[in-house]
């Protein structure tokens, strides 16, 4: 993600319209991979700090059209991302030169872009300082889509513009549990909306004689 596509600005918080629009990804490819992809899905290829190594990591066009995507972020993750760039802006003023602008928002204090390798390195340092489950990094992707569906309620639609799934089903497979979950909230709903007159709530059903009785006196 670049910072083109940061929209945190006073009047996007003070609208509740701060977002970001996701339309590049960033990956550690391989020489020929890179050439299966083509120059018009990659935007840059970055320079290895080892100019012998046989990968090269690119920020291209995401994978799929539904990868490219719109998301709203509530006002407490807008600021920070405004203090995020605000370290940045001092990083580039202290560093000078030789810093390497790549208008990315998740870089290294020198600009470089950060590999995914780094990302979990300090993921996994971050969980054993937290003492905090051992989970892989992709597991907040799946808190952050579940906590969704419980809050607006198992709206699967708004939800998968928010994950970027090509199909809506992907959400319902995956994610089936949680919405399990909703309906035996409603079955708890209904209790309590149609079976809270006491007088209900004491029914029961009669004797099995006394059922019997009654339909041999049916006519």
């Amino acid at each position: 993600m670049t910072w083109d596509n940061v929209h945190v600005s006073d009047e996007d918080i003070a609208d509740d319209n701060a977002y970001i629009y996701i339309d590049k990804e960033l990956t550690r490819c391989s020489k020929r991979a890179i050439e299966m992809i083509g120059e018009q899905d990659i935007y840059h290829i970055f320079t290895p700090l080892m100019p012998n190594t046989s990968t090269r990591v690119i920020l291209k066009k995401p994978k799929t059209t539904s990868s490219i995507r719109k998301i709203w972020l509530p006002k407490t993750v807008a600021y920070i991302m405004r203090e995020w760039k605000s370290v940045q802006d001092e990083l580039r003023g202290f560093l000078g030169e030789e810093y390497q602008d790549y208008n990315l928002v998740i870089a290294l204090p020198n600009g470089r872009p950060c590999d995914e390798r780094l990302i979990h390195k300090a993921f996994a340092e971050l969980k054993e300082r937290a003492g905090l489950p051992n989970v892989v990094f992709h597991s907040l992707r799946h808190s952050s889509t579940t906590y969704k569906l419980k809050l607006n309620h198992g709206d699967l639609k708004a939800t998968q513009g928010d994950t970027g799934h090509a199909e809506i089903d992907m959400v319902t497979k995956v994610y089936a549990h949680i919405l399990d979950e909703d309906r035996k909230v409603n079955a708890l709903k209904f209790e309590t909306a149609f079976y809270s007159n006491p007088d209900l709530r004491n029914v029961h059903p009669p004797e099995k004689k006394h059922r019997l009785q009654h339909w041999i006196s049916m006519p």
